[in-house]
């Protein structure tokens, strides 16, 4: 949609500097979130958010204390003991703030509850009406749904790397048709059961190839070596 708001947030998993430096400095940003360590890379970038949510475990009460105090940045600051996770808090700050796209840093890579839980959280937001983008040095993923998203293009030189992976969020993705990959399909349905991954390490054969499906949600990544 022409003119949406698009934030960031910066996550408290392991992230170099260096590429959030490069990807982010290709973007422009409504909105700027960090989740507890996330901060911390606001700091080494000399970024300003326009909050910082958290419980600061990770980071450290005493550094968020000592950001806090020296900078004068808006901060959300929450028990350990909670029910959301500091992503869920950073996502719900994200849609207060009007956003309707984000792209988020920092959310794969370490701690694998917390990835999972990252990705999985991809389809509340998408019913909420925000779109996440994860990225890190090798991967995007992002959420594809039904009956929304059939159609989708894949442009070659638009591509983040060299292969694609549709992986089914929903138990059952009903009637994917690939058109211009590598390995084409015509109405075949995924399963979280049976065949989650049939569709995994596929690659754009044309310039530009199409996703049809006809029910459920599924993760695209597209990944680089």
């Amino acid at each position: 949609m022409s003119g949406e708001k698009t934030g960031l947030i910066l996550a408290g998993g392991p992230l170099n500097p260096a590429f959030a430096e490069s990807f982010i400095r290709k973007q422009s940003y409504s909105w700027i979130v960090t989740a507890d360590a996330g901060l911390s890379v606001c700091m080494e970038l000399s970024l300003k958010p326009n909050l910082a949510v958290g419980d600061f475990d990770t980071l450290g009460r005493e550094r968020m204390e000592e950001i806090r105090k020296n900078t004068g940045w808006e901060f959300e600051v929450h028990s350990p003991q909670k029910d959301e996770t500091d992503m869920e808090l950073a996502v719900g700050a994200v849609l207060r703030a009007g956003c309707r796209k984000v792209h988020v840093l920092g959310a794969t890579g370490g701690r694998l509850d917390h990835e999972l839980s990252n990705i999985l959280l991809m389809l509340w937001a998408r019913r909420q009406g925000l779109s996440m983008e994860l990225y890190d040095e090798r991967n995007r993923l992002f959420l594809l749904e039904a009956p929304e998203d059939s159609g989708t293009r894949f442009l070659k030189k638009e591509a983040y790397g060299s292969y694609v992976s549709f992986l089914p969020l929903t138990e059952q993705v009903k009637g994917i048709t690939l058109m211009g990959f590598r390995y084409p399909l015509i109405k075949k349905d995924l399963s979280i059961f049976e065949n989650p991954g049939l569709c995994v390490s596929n690659e754009l054969a044309e310039q530009e190839a199409r996703l049809f499906f006809e029910e459920g949600a599924l993760i695209c990544v597209e990944s680089k070596d």
